[in-house]
Order: C-alpha cells, then sequence, then structure tokens
C-alpha cells in the first residue's frame, strides 16, 4: 500500500461485484466469487477440472463509481502450475473507465496448485495475498470497472480509493448468459475483458454473465439448471469440443443429452433469444474421435486426439459429426421454437483463419483469433437482423 496517500478502505459488498452468480465470505473476510451457484456445485460430483474452472472468474469484475485517481485491490490468488514446466504468464487485471481500457496490472504471492501432468495429483502451496494497483485515473466521477483474471481463482480482500465510492446505478443494458468451454472461458486470451465473449458484448452493449466452464460444457443438467434459472435477456451455448476430446458420449447420446439441455433451459427462459454455436475449427479432431490428451514437448503443452477415425463410422462423435447433429436439432426445434436460433462454428473461426492464425496449442485460439472472434460473433448476433439485435425478443 502507499502510504503517501489517504486511502479510503471500502466494504466488499455484493452491489461492486458483476458477472459472478454467487459469492462466497471467506474466513479472511474476503469474497470469492462463483460462477456456479451452491446447489450447482454440490451436483457436479466433486471434479476437480469444474471446481477449479467455475472458481476462475472470467467475466467477473470489480465496479463502482468514484472521482478516484487511485485504486488498489487486494486478493489471495490459487494459481495452477505445472510440474516440470515453466509457470504460466500471471493473469491480467484489466482496468475499464466508463468502458474504456485504461490499464493493466498483475498481482504478486497467492497459493500455487502444482498438477503432475502424468498422473492428475495436484499438490496446494499456499501463499500469501497481494496487491493490484492503478493509478492516474481521470479526477472526475466515473465508472471504474476492474476485469478479473480467467487462469486464476481470486478471493477479493479489500478495496482501497483516494476517493469515496458508490455502486454503479443500474444501466438498463440487456443481460447475455453465454455458456461454453475454455475457449469462451478465454484461454489463450490476453484477458477476461480481450476474451473473445467479452469483446463480443463490449460490441453488442449487453452485459455479460460468462458461464464458461473449462474442460466441461458436456451437457450437464447442473449446467442447465444453473442456465435456467439465472435471469437473463439473451442466452448462447456453445457446445462440442470438449464432448469430443474426453470421449464423453457417442452419436446416439448426444442427441437426446442436446435437447434435454435445451428443454431445461427453456424452462426457464421460455422466450428469450436463444443462439446454439457448434464448435470452431480443431483440425486436430474434425474428424479424429476422442479422447484428446495433453502433448508435452520442447517445454510446452499441446494437446493430440488418440481415436481411430474408423471408429466415427461406428457411433464415436467427431468435430464434423457434432456440427451436423447441432444444425439439423436447431431446425428441427426452431419448427415449433421462432425464438431458437444456430451458428457454425466454421464461421467463426475456419480453415483460413487457421492458415493464419493457427491454434498455438492445437486446440484454443490465440488472442488474435479471440479478437476476430469476438469481432465476428458480435456482428453475427448483435447486427441488424441477427438473434440478439434490438427488438430479437420480441420478434414473433
Amino acid at each position: 500500500m502507499d502510504d503517501s496517500r489517504d486511502w479510503i478502505s471500502t466494504p466488499l459488498t455484493g452491489d461492486l461485484v458483476r458477472g459472478a452468480l454467487e459469492l462466497e465470505h471467506t474466513e479472511r473476510g474476503g469474497l470469492l466469487p462463483h460462477r456456479l451457484p451452491a446447489p450447482a456445485r454440490a451436483r457436479f460430483g466433486g471434479d476437480e477440472q469444474v471446481a477449479q474452472a467455475e472458481s476462475e472468474p472470467s467475466g467477473v469484475r470489480v465496479a463502482f463509481r468514484t472521482r478516484a485517481t487511485a485504486v488498489e485491490l487486494d486478493v489471495l490468488r490459487t494459481v495452477m502450475a505445472h510440474r516440470g514446466l515453466p509457470p504460466r504468464p500471471d493473469g491480467a487485471y484489466d482496468l475499464y473507465v466508463d468502458g474504456e481500457p485504461a490499464g493493466r496490472a498483475s498481482a504478486s504471492g497467492g497459493n500455487v496448485l502444482m498438477v503432475d501432468l502424468s498422473d492428475g495429483a495436484r499438490e496446494l502451496f499456499p501463499g500469501s495475498p497481494g496487491t493490484v494497483s492503478f493509478t492516474g485515473l481521470p479526477a472526475r466521477e466515473k465508472t471504474v470497472e476492474i476485469w478479473l483474471p480467467y487462469t486464476e481463482t481470486t478471493e477479493l480482500i479489500a478495496l482501497r480509493t483516494d476517493a469515496p465510492v458508490a455502486a454503479p446505478e443500474p444501466d438498463g443494458r440487456l443481460v447475455w448468459l453465454h455458456h461454453g468451454s475454455s475457449i469462451s472461458q478465454g484461454s489463450a486470451a490476453d484477458s477476461s475483458a480481450t476474451a473473445w465473449p467479452a469483446l463480443a458484448a463490449a460490441a453488442g452493449g449487453v452485459e455479460l454473465v460468462n458461464l464458461s466452464l473449462a474442460g466441461s460444457a458436456l451437457l450437464d443438467p447442473f449446467t442447465a439448471c444453473t442456465l435456467r434459472d439465472t435471469p437473463a435477456d439473451l442466452i448462447s451455448v456453445k457446445v462440442g469440443i470438449n464432448l469430443v476430446n474426453r470421449d464423453a458420449m457417442g452419436v446416439g447420446d448426444f442427441g437426446p443429452a442436446v435437447h434435454g439441455f435445451l428443454d431445461t433451459v427453456r424452462d426457464g427462459h421460455p422466450t428469450a433469444p436463444l443462439l446454439v454455436v457448434s464448435p470452431l475449427l480443431c483440425p486436430a479432431q474434425e474428424d479424429t474421435p476422442g479422447p484428446a490428451a495433453p502433448d508435452v514437448s520442447g517445454g510446452q503443452v499441446g494437446f493430440t486426439a488418440l481415436g481411430d477415425p474408423a471408429d466415427a463410422a461406428r457411433g464415436k462423435l467427431t468435430l464434423r459429426v457434432v456440427r451436423e447433429e447441432l444444425a439439423r436439432i436447431v431446425a428441427e426445434r426452431a419448427a415449433s421454437d421462432p425464438y431458437l436460433f444456430h451458428l457454425d462454428g466454421l464461421a467463426l473461426y475456419g480453415e483460413a483463419d487457421h492458415t493464419e492464425l493457427p491454434l498455438p496449442d492445437r486446440l484454443h485460439p490465440c488472442a488474435a483469433a479471440h479478437r476476430r472472434i469476438g469481432e465476428r460473433f458480435g456482428g453475427f448476433a448483435f447486427g441488424p437482423g441477427g438473434p440478439f439485435a434490438a427488438g430479437a425478443a420480441e420478434r414473433p
């Protein structure tokens, strides 16, 4: 803390946090944002992958009104590391002032969750809180948002400013609820604020709630129930990649699972525009079933498909099959659901994009590709006549 300033400490309360579905009060007196509420967390069977992903606050931000020129946020982060590999870059905390980018910082210290890729063993090394600092903010009344990193579980401990803080007033924006996998959570983007859903939300002028779960998006009932029960004006569901790379089900199971998932979402949102998005291009699994596995070479982690392409003819899922099935299912349902829409993921990232911007780990788009995907999704969904365009919810 900079002791030369006259700091004002403001309690961190729910009205200062956006994008989380639940805030857990911690033993330190802080807040731990969750992107799945407690009932859903009680139903995923102790899956460590889901538990980690939902606690990584993609799309979550601390937001307030103030005239402050300096802001400090104390956090206790938990970062993942892979045994025998270089540490991953620190997560980015992006500062926005009145909707415009105004700085980026990272936190020090924190806990380290060490994962052994050879057997999946995990070991937690406790650490101490750190501070994220921003100075030089304009000395006028403004809305400040600090976007939390999508790569680090983040316990919010204290907020300090050099001028009083107030919760932002409702701004009337529509709420867009999005569910996807690690790509939608932000993997390989520069930050949570520059992951493709956040960029698309900014383009569309909507409030994002990002319910994307790295390693998941498996048509789980607890996720469908969360989507059903979360207030939203616009909803999108991007599924497929993890169903293939985890070899989670065959084509005979896929159709009923999609129908059941969409039925549950519709129970809570019968007329909200609902957009189903199929997978982006991923050459390793276009025609090769899963499972996929990490492949460590040259100090870098990539992914490779272990399945046999011949098994696709026997009902194994590939990305090509998933796209065909999703297009068919949405077309059938749309005959009686005028608010249901489909977007082929290849329109967001396809062959030409892969030639120009290849997947750095053979699975996740790079930061530049996130920007392109966000721009294309924004143009399709929020552009004239798009499923999320103004008045979409009122269309017959």
